[in-house]
């Protein structure tokens, strides 16, 4: 499809549960992840972590704002 970055598969959820983010059941939708970011600083540490949830308003804006509080 010609992404400018490699895409990740999981379908045996071993990525999933080593990140936290699997869901079990009787979750509805416990066949998918939680919507987690990762802030990743320049030496490949996590540096946040934000679970996203189903409110997804201001997420950008948040995540944003401590990459440029890290930076400046």
């Amino acid at each position: 499809m010609n992404f400018g970055f490699p895409i990740l598969s999981d379908p045996d959820r071993k990525i999933a549960e080593s990140l936290q983010v699997r869901r079990q059941p009787p979750h509805p939708m416990f066949a998918l992840p939680r919507r987690v970011t990762y802030l990743i600083d320049p030496d490949g540490i996590v540096a946040e972590s934000y679970d996203v949830g189903r409110d997804i308003k201001g997420h950008a804006e948040e995540v944003l704002g401590d990459l440029r509080a890290r930076t400046s």
